[in-house]
């Protein structure tokens, strides 16, 4: 997580110099983030408690990151732990980075890095940084067999509540060694903290910049901010504000003179390092457009196919554009679905999945009889699903 200080520039008036063209390949593929996968990342990660570097939940963490990773079809030989160790007082923490590499057609020695971490302090990080996780893991699900030129690592770095502990490991030993630079990185792209917060209007992205530090990336750094700001724009509703780059996992690679870039939440939560860094005290909505803009963005970083590859690229969730209203609710829920949607079924649970209410084909639910709470409303038809957060008061 940064620090509180951030240094604020309006991006608007912008986009027009480093502008990027639209790709609809691009599209169809943000298109294809999930805010129902979103929402089980969040809840997976948040059950696997306070990850603290070195922990048991932290081991627990990396292998909830391997088995996702294994599911998407990775293969053993792309996902490989990169362990650190470094000294707390008179104890050694020992802890592993999880580093996913999917080798590009043109350029195979030249990666893009998407990265963010998967530790937390005092509470089970859903916001800081669970939020930044489940959108990279969403890119690599639904980038694994999409041709891009330059290879991409999805890196989850280890350690970064203690101070950059395993991205500065990475830099420093797998990136370079020494003075000798050993991987030829084109970008490194961080997500951290982009989980909003729960009953704000979070329609607004910062964009992270290098504004200082070592003078030899500074310019390519802005140039490449300049270009994420205008794809965000492109393949996302959000709109963007630009942000000093400092204090996250980006920043060991800005050392070394790399080009950086990032997302950041631009309504700054309280809640991380709590204990209510919680998944109710979230936006799923705003990490789902976080996500989109992602995918967007890391195909034009890593240059993705152009070409529609198969059908499934043109098949985003028919469900996805569904409005729950009002929220918070009191007496009944409501529900706008897509006019295709004709039979569909309706549960309500609660964050931990127990079911309190099922309907089928009904848009106008009475949950008069629902104690108030935050609880998870699903809608489902034969071949889709996704899934809400809805407050009841």
């Amino acid at each position: 997580m940064k620090k509180i200080f951030s240094f604020l520039i309006l991006s608007l008036g912008l986009n027009s110099i480093y502008s990027q063209t639209f790709i609809q390949a691009y599209q169809n593929r943000a298109n294809l983030v999930t805010q129902t996968n979103i929402t089980t990342n969040l809840q997976e990660f948040s059950n696997l408690g306070i990850k603290t570097t070195g922990s048991t939940n932290n081991v627990n963490a990396l292998n909830w990151l391997k088995s996702k990773y294994n599911s998407y079809g990775y293969s053993a030989s792309q996902i490989v732990e990169d362990p650190f160790s470094y000294q707390s007082g008179s104890n050694t923490i020992n802890s592993k980075n999880l580093v996913i590499t999917k080798i590009g057609t043109v350029y195979p020695n030249k990666f893009v890095i998407i990265c963010g971490h998967f530790d937390s302090i005092n509470g089970p990080g859903v916001n800081d940084n669970g939020s930044g996780t489940s959108i990279i893991l969403e890119a690599a699900r639904i980038l694994k067999d999409i041709p891009t030129e330059y290879s991409i690592k999805f890196i989850h770095f280890s350690g970064e509540e203690q101070g950059l502990r395993g991205s500065t490991h990475y830099a420093n030993t797998v990136a370079y060694q020494g003075a000798n630079r050993v991987l030829d990185i084109k970008l490194v792209f961080n997500l951290d903290q982009v989980g909003g917060k729960a009953g704000n209007v979070n329609n607004t992205i910062y964009c992270d910049e290098d504004m200082g530090g070592n003078p030899n990336n500074t310019i390519a750094s802005a140039a490449a901010t300049q270009e994420l700001v205008t794809l965000t724009g492109l393949y996302s509703p959000l709109l963007t504000d630009i942000d000093e780059a400092e204090n996250t996992d980006y920043m060991p690679f800005e050392a070394k003179g790399e080009v950086i870039t990032g997302y950041f939440e631009r309504i700054r939560s309280n809640y991380p390092h709590t204990a209510n860094d919680t998944f109710a005290n979230t936006d799923p909505v705003y990490i789902y457009n976080v996500g989109k803009a992602s995918v967007g963005a890391l195909q034009h970083f890593a240059v993705a196919s152009t070409t529609i590859l198969g059908t499934h690229e043109n098949s985003p969730n028919e469900l996805e554009n569904t409005t729950v209203f009002p929220n918070p609710a009191k007496d009944y829920l409501n529900f706008e679905l897509p006019k295709n949607v004709k039979n569909f079924t309706f549960e309500l649970t609660d964050l931990l999945g127990h079911s309190f209410l099922k309907t089928e084909n009904q848009t106008k639910i009475n949950i008069s009889g629902i104690v108030k709470g935050v609880y998870l409303a699903h809608i489902k038809t034969d071949h889709h699903t996704v899934v809400r957060k809805v407050m009841i008061k």
